[in-house]
């Protein structure tokens, strides 16, 4: 994200001149790190489109990844209600914290007490990522991808693919077997949204037909109050 634009007039620093910035990983919504911009980094970062902040230790501008080459590529800059907390999301290069972890939050408070903890970023979100490479190959076939050999196949191919994972996970559950209806329901997902590329449907399309069904699930159970 590049902008030539000027500051908007409801951006709000504090007496410092700065302004506290969240940053987030566009691609799964996790949160990686928390630092302050001046009027000048924020300048700075709208116009090249990576994070500069204004470290409060050195008294100057911040080019995050300038040393490191984790730069933090910008996707989006939001504001909070109150104009004065920014949210950067965007897609790191690398490592966000100085420690070398993906996330400078890795420590949680608990009964008094600082533990550091392992996080996660497995969720929903990862289905667009998956997505993003199907179709990447769609438009840039690789010689040795599974994907792009799918997707060369043809429809028919795909929707066998389904076909076998779909009787495959059957038996999984016939099975009772948790470990393998885990593997197949994965391997059933994939090969879906194999096929959603293949038809240009992206997984957005399908989120938004299920808030559609649950919006109507949920004023079917307050009406009946179930």
């Amino acid at each position: 994200m590049k902008s030539s634009k000027r500051l908007p007039a409801g951006v709000k620093f504090n007496g410092e001149g700065l302004i506290p910035a969240i940053v987030q990983d566009h691609r799964d919504n996790s949160i990686l790190m928390m630092a302050y911009m001046s009027r000048e980094s924020l300048d700075k970062t709208m116009r090249t489109g990576q994070v500069h902040f204004w470290s409060r230790s050195r008294k100057a501008l911040w080019h995050k990844g300038a040393t490191s080459g984790n730069y933090l590529n910008v996707k989006e800059i939001q504001i909070d209600c109150d104009g004065d907390t920014l949210l950067l999301r965007v897609e790191p290069d690398g490592p966000a914290c100085h420690t070398g972890r993906r996330s400078c939050f890795f420590r949680t408070v608990k009964n008094g007490r600082i533990r550091r903890f392992k996080p996660t970023s497995a969720n929903a979100l990862i289905l667009n990522r998956i997505y993003d490479v199907i179709l990447d190959r769609k438009r840039s076939p690789k010689r040795k991808s599974y994907v792009s050999w799918l997707l060369t196949s043809g429809r028919d191919k795909i929707l066998k693919k389904i076909g076998e994972e779909s009787g495959e996970l059957i038996i999984g559950s016939k099975n009772n077997r948790p470990s393998e209806i885990i593997w197949e329901v994965a391997d059933l997902w994939f090969h879906t949204l194999v096929l959603m590329g293949y038809h240009n449907i992206s997984p957005t399309d399908i989120y938004e037909e299920l808030q559609k069904r649950f919006g109507k699930m949920s004023r079917f159970v307050r009406q009946r109050r179930i």
